[in-house]
């Protein structure tokens, strides 16, 4: 396929490029240049007026509680989505396989109608939760990183006395790792640093949330004297999530021992638990991702999830931030801190991409269009998906 006089964001740095041609072959970006020949006029395509940016990467989802959207809205962190005993796990245990994977498919359709091409998933309910969501997403064209778990947690006397895996635990390990891209822990308030160190040896990514909740990082202090997130880094973790109340000096740790931290600010705003501050991970020299959290508490929307950080750090913060970061921890960030080919328009990189239309209401005329895509652009300006060199939603 060639793509001819398009307007596109190219490279890690996204520098726009008006009227370039690019070529996709198979699965990748080929070519990328100014006036590419083409043998066939048949896999030719005008593309004036269109503007090509790298596919979303949703990098923190929990989409099998999707059935449970808006649920004891007024609850506490706790009440809603404890792993041990909030009404989130109650409804994962108690909803049939058959409904939780229904609305878990209607979601990642909703993720690709918004230029979601990847999301990451951190998946609760051990071996059989893993297959379940495998089994969903099975007919979907959207890229799946699945993180898995075993479903096990220890109470705080089990965390003070360093605990190991139970010998079954152990043994069942292995076969979660094997059909999963690798490990999700609920955090390290749930698991002593004996189990952290197990899950540490695993071979594929590892990430944990860490610092989500003010009362989850003095609960740490509290039955273990130490830093929730210093305890979390026992995982040897890819990346840690939330972050929202780490210190500076978790933040200088997760700087030099983790390739970043992926943040989800409007599921912190909607569990009343703060905004998180990426001048300051930045500063300490943190790689930020983003993600949308539970369906449960937030929808699948990384337009609205650019937008309403943009803006909220600028108000609170009460300086301006190039919108071009935010829309980097969307795309290109997300890609390294993953390991992967993907969040960037470049050659020999898998070709997941938006067609934005240049000439849609609400971006017509667009003078910065990284301001217009963070937030001016929604699904509605989308004219076309593209995952892995084939259109998957739309048409151009």
């Amino acid at each position: 396929m060639l793509l001819k006089n398009i307007s596109a964001l190219i490279g890690e740095n996204l520098d726009f490029i008006s009227n370039i041609d690019v070529q996709i072959r198979d699965d990748k970006f080929q070519k990328i240049n100014q006036n590419i020949q083409s043998k066939s006029k048949k896999d030719t395509i005008d593309c004036e007026g269109l503007l090509l940016i790298p596919g979303f990467i949703n990098s923190h989802t929990h989409i099998a509680d999707s059935i449970g959207k808006d649920i004891t809205l007024n609850s506490t962190v706790n009440q809603k989505i404890h792993p041990m005993f909030g009404i989130k796990s109650k409804i994962l245990k108690n909803t049939s396989n058959e409904y939780l994977s229904t609305f878990m498919k209607n979601t990642c359709r909703s993720m690709i109608q918004k230029g979601i091409t990847t999301f990451v998933d951190f998946r609760e309910g051990g071996l059989d939760g893993a297959i379940l969501l495998k089994k969903a997403v099975d007919d979907l064209p959207i890229r799946t990183i699945l993180l898995g778990r075993l479903d096990f947690h220890q109470s705080t006397s089990e965390i003070k006395k360093n605990s190991p895996f139970p010998k079954e635990k152990t043994l069942e390990l292995p076969s979660l790792v094997k059909i999963c891209d690798g490990i999700g822990i609920s955090g390290a308030n749930e698991h002593s640093t004996s189990v952290l160190q197990s899950y540490s040896k695993t071979k594929k990514l590892r990430a944990i949330h860490s610092s989500e909740t003010i009362e989850s990082v003095q609960k740490s202090k509290r039955i273990t004297g130490k830093s929730e997130t210093l305890r979390a880094l026992s995982l040897k973790p890819d990346f840690l999530i939330h972050m929202t109340h780490a210190s500076k000096k978790d933040l200088d740790a997760t700087s030099k021992k983790t390739r970043g931290i992926i943040i989800c600010p409007r599921a912190n705003s909607s569990l009343s638990e703060g905004i998180p501050d990426i001048e300051k991970m930045q500063n300490a020299g943190c790689l930020l991702g983003l993600g949308t959290d539970n369906v449960m508490i937030n929808s699948p929307d990384m337009f609205r999830e650019m937008d309403y950080l943009w803006k909220v750090t600028m108000g609170i913060k009460k300086k301006r931030i190039d919108p071009k970061e935010i829309l980097k921890m969307a795309t290109v960030n997300a890609g390294k801190i993953l390991k992967k080919e993907i969040g960037v328009i470049q050659t020999k990189k898998i070709a997941d991409c938006i067609f934005l239309d240049k000439h849609a209401l609400d971006l017509e005329p667009m003078h910065n269009p990284y301001a217009s895509i963070v937030h001016r652009a929604s699904q509605s300006t989308i004219k076309a998906v593209m995952i892995g060199g084939k259109i998957v939603h739309g048409k151009i």
